[in-house]
């Protein structure tokens, strides 16, 4: 048991997480469906009654309860992981960012999954604060719906699906993740 525990813990290479997505991609189309977990936040408005006052939210949401499932699973095994697997709260980055990112003032880059100095409390409140977590996660759900979908939909299941506006927002989500890491985000951690 614990070479299983080990094997299982330890990052998967490609030709063995790749074969297994695509195992899954392929018995959803063939069962006609498409993978997205945003969908799940109308799916679950649905079910609260969203869909008596707005035509976006009315639909049968029973047909999605696989999706609500299946994002239940991903918490499930997340917690899974982090009980009986272990927790590493370092981040696994390349020296260059790490000294990039101490000259921004980020003290111990990698240390933590996130910077403590830039996502904290303390920190909410302040100008950088209001344009990171408040702003970013305002246009993250707002991307996401105009978008149609969030990364995973259109990169997973929009283009095994030959799906050309999957194709144009994976492009742009390639683009915009570029622009914000050399010009936007410099001026922000100077802040």
């Amino acid at each position: 048991m614990s070479q299983l525990l080990d094997w299982i813990s330890q990052p998967w290479p490609w030709y063995v997480a790749g074969p297994l997505i695509a195992m899954v991609m392929f018995s959803m189309l063939f069962f006609g469906k498409s993978f997205g977990l945003s969908a799940n936040l109308r799916t679950m408005c649905s079910i609260l009654g969203a869909g008596k006052s707005c035509d976006f939210f009315d639909f049968n949401w029973r047909d999605q309860m696989w999706n609500l499932v299946f994002a239940a699973g991903l918490v499930l095994g997340g917690l899974i992981s982090y009980l009986y697997l272990g927790y590493e709260p370092a981040a696994n980055i390349s020296e260059t960012t790490i000294t990039e990112l101490k000259a921004f003032g980020i003290e111990n880059p990698g240390e933590n999954v996130v910077p403590t100095e830039i996502f904290n409390w303390e920190n909410l409140l302040s100008v950088q604060g209001i344009i990171f977590m408040v702003l970013g996660g305002f246009l993250v759900g707002f991307g996401t719906r105009y978008a149609g979908g969030c990364t995973s939909g259109h990169a997973i299941s929009g283009l095994s699906d030959l799906q050309p506006a999957s194709l144009l927002a994976v492009v742009g989500f390639f683009i915009g993740g570029l622009v914000m890491t050399y010009f936007i985000l410099p001026h922000l951690l100077v802040m």
